[in-house]
């Protein structure tokens, strides 16, 4: 609050604000970096400039199911729709060449023996129809081919064959849609966050993985790997360079039994990206670290991939997972609801790389965190004693309000008599 300007000078308080201004350091916003993976494991990735548009079309099949579905059912009925509408135009010519749309011939078949190509076809209308009987095995029975023509043998065998042909495409386009395998990794849940933490003497980056579904995931593996903006020796800029890095797994065969959340645990040694960043430098690094789990479906025996990413801003560093698993009637039961809850533990805040310089930092943290530990506990059991001495106080003011005093009556001789009321 300022000052009046009769009792301190104007460029006094001006002059103080200003050098207080000075002294507090101004945290500037560091512009968000555009994630490489989504939190849903959604690529964000957009492709300009194709030009060589036809290698879509070679591989028809894997196009026509990467489309959305507002477009997977437009071509589904326009592929019966033209084909109807092209073998009805055919069936027409036929029957024209034949003469059966002559008005003569329909007299003239009473009287001699007049064959048609296909009966009852008068018309384009007549003649679609019969296309969509053809194609689709209906059969009324009003319109029929006979052995007048063939021609229309032909056309009929063509129209099954290409019949047979868009119901088998469409069809195992439509199953495959509905069967794909990322649709199973939707259950696939991993932690919102990840922590950094002290795990066997060694900083460990952990993140917690879980499958809502009862039918498992068969030979399930686990990688990770760092994407960051990195600049070579030669000066040549790679935007999105991949590096891999190990997972600490005890099964040499590197899959996990994913039959319960687990915690993934990623040791950070000299093979690490990260052995060289402390807590401090972590928020000013610009990397992201891509999870990607594999596994095979029990039920439909598809290979799934789900994945999912962490940038800086999303690593809480001296955090541990609160654990989910309890057992309950001799039964594992496992709470979702603190699947991504995490505590604060005790984690010295160098890199791993002074880390293993001096082990004495991560000896002192843990003394300094157990003084912590047990001053936090005589503060709270001084601060229960205080409350129990407060309490048998109050009790005994309480008590002592209720005892009745003694009171002297004076009789009018004079003498005087004692009671106790």
């Amino acid at each position: 609050m300022l000052a009046r300007k009769s009792i301190i000078p104007e460029e006094y308080v001006l002059a103080r604000i200003a050098a207080e201004n000075l002294r507090k350091p101004r945290i500037r916003d560091r512009p968000r970096k555009a994630r490489f993976i989504a939190k849903n494991g959604a690529c964000n990735l957009a492709h300009k400039n194709i030009r060589e548009q036809g290698r879509f079309l070679q591989d028809i099949f894997t196009t026509l199911v990467d489309l959305k579905w507002r477009h997977t059912l437009v071509i589904f009925t326009m592929s019966f729709l033209c084909s109807w509408l092209l073998f009805a135009m055919m069936w027409w010519l036929v029957a024209f060449a034949h003469g059966d749309m002559d008005p003569s011939t329909e007299n003239a078949s009473n009287s001699t023996k007049w064959t048609p190509c296909v009966t009852c076809v008068r018309s384009f209308t007549s003649a679609f129809l019969f296309s969509i009987e053809v194609q689709v095995t209906i059969g009324f029975g009003g319109r029929m081919m006979t052995e007048e023509c063939p021609l229309a043998i032909t056309v009929l065998i063509l129209q099954n064959i290409v019949g047979l042909i868009i119901n088998a495409v469409m069809l195992g386009c439509i199953f495959m849609k509905t069967a794909q395998a990322h649709r199973r990794a939707e259950t696939l849940i991993f932690s919102r966050q990840a922590v950094i933490a002290v795990r066997n003497g060694k900083l460990c980056f952990m993140f917690r993985v879980g499958d809502l579904r009862k039918s498992m995931i068969i030979s399930a593996s686990v990688r990770i790997q760092v994407v960051r903006k990195t600049t070579t020796p030669e000066g040549e800029v790679i935007p999105i360079h991949q590096v891999d890095i190990p997972v600490d797994n005890p099964i040499e065969s590197n899959n996990i039994f994913l039959v319960a959340p687990l915690i993934i645990c990623h040791v950070i040694d000299k093979r690490s990206p990260l052995y060289d960043i402390s807590a401090s430098d972590l928020v000013l690094q610009d990397l992201e670290l891509i999870v990607i789990l594999e596994g095979v479906v029990e039920t439909t025996g598809i290979t799934t991939q789900a994945r999912t990413s962490y940038v800086a801003e999303e690593i809480l560093w001296g955090h541990r997972f609160v654990p989910i698993v309890t057992e309950e009637e001799g039964v594992y039961a496992v709470d979702y609801s603190k699947f991504g809850n995490t505590v604060k533990v005790a984690a010295p805040r160098c890199s791993a790389r002074e880390l293993d310089e001096k082990p004495s930092i991560l000896i002192q943290t843990l003394q300094k965190s157990e003084l912590s530990h047990q001053n936090s506990l005589r503060k709270r059991n001084s601060m229960r004693r205080n409350n129990s001495i407060r309490r048998s106080n109050s009790m005994r003011r309480t008590n002592s309000s209720l005892i009745v005093p003694k009171v002297q009556f004076i009789t009018p001789e004079g003498s005087q008599s004692a009671s106790e009321t």
